[in-house]
């Protein structure tokens, strides 16, 4: 059930369908895709917003969901910026997309490239000044070169990053993930695959989760606020929005650049 409907985004506190620690804000930040415009925006608007609150607040905590390449023309300036340009004061958690989980594997070895540069790697590549292929199905000596020229490019604070980006975290009542929890599987039990890439059963699911798990991944016009779950992907590449959900207490609202 859909518990909030209308114009968005809102800059006023909302009833919650859940709460976190009294004391606390959570700002929860979805699918920055290479839009380093935008994070920086955003970074802008927590900080204003942090200045706002003064001393009213025990913690801050920016809950960051994955996703923070491909597909945009910045992805390096991204990695940039969440390894060494955050406002003072702020907690920071950064979970792993299924964009992190494609270049990884391919670092890794486990994959060939094409599925990650089908879906944005293209842009990663240009971003960090490695020669884009001419296509996507390379094999043997071509996929070699190209691993090897990623990561001469890669900075070791963005690999140390990328490889220890977290699966989930915990606030309260609210679970935050990139894409979604598999419906009838306890937290401790649900796999990295479904965190990072469920769709149709986790968002045709009314079940109780055991949580309101708050997610990115798919995109919708607006934030989705239903009784098990928050969707925030607004859309960072294709429709130029990135939306913050704010949270704290028994409220929460939205910030939208």
């Amino acid at each position: 059930m859909t518990i909030m409907e209308g114009a968005w985004p809102v800059d006023f506190w909302i009833p919650a369908p859940g709460r976190v620690p009294d004391g606390v804000r959570v700002f929860a930040i979805p699918d920055i895709h290479g839009r380093a415009d935008l994070l920086e925006r955003a970074l802008d608007a927590i900080d204003v917003d942090l200045a706002r609150a003064g001393d009213g607040l025990e913690r801050s905590v920016a809950v960051f969901l994955g996703d923070y390449i491909d597909r945009g023309p910045r992805s390096r300036r991204v990695l940039d910026i969440l390894t060494n340009g955050l406002p003072k004061g702020l907690e920071t958690v950064f979970l792993k997309g299924n964009h992190e989980d494609f270049v990884l594997s391919f670092l890794d070895g486990q994959s060939d490239p094409a599925g990650w540069l089908f879906n944005g790697g293209t842009e990663t590549l240009a971003s960090y000044g490695v020669p884009v292929p001419d296509t996507a199905f390379l094999t043997g000596e071509s996929e070699n070169h190209l691993r090897e020229a990623l990561l001469d490019a890669l900075p070791e604070k963005h690999m140390v990053f990328l490889r220890n980006l977290r699966l989930s975290h915990r606030e309260g009542d609210y679970l935050f993930v990139h894409a979604g929890v598999r419906p009838g599987v306890p937290h401790e039990y649900q796999t990295a695959e479904d965190l990072l890439w469920i769709r149709g059963p986790f968002l045709t699911s009314d079940a109780d989760f055991g949580a309101i798990v708050v997610h990115g991944h798919t995109i919708t016009p607006r934030p989705l606020i239903l009784t098990n779950r928050i969707a925030l992907d607004t859309g960072a590449v294709e429709h130029g929005r990135l939306t913050c959900g704010v949270f704290e207490g028994d409220r929460l609202r939205f910030m939208q650049v």
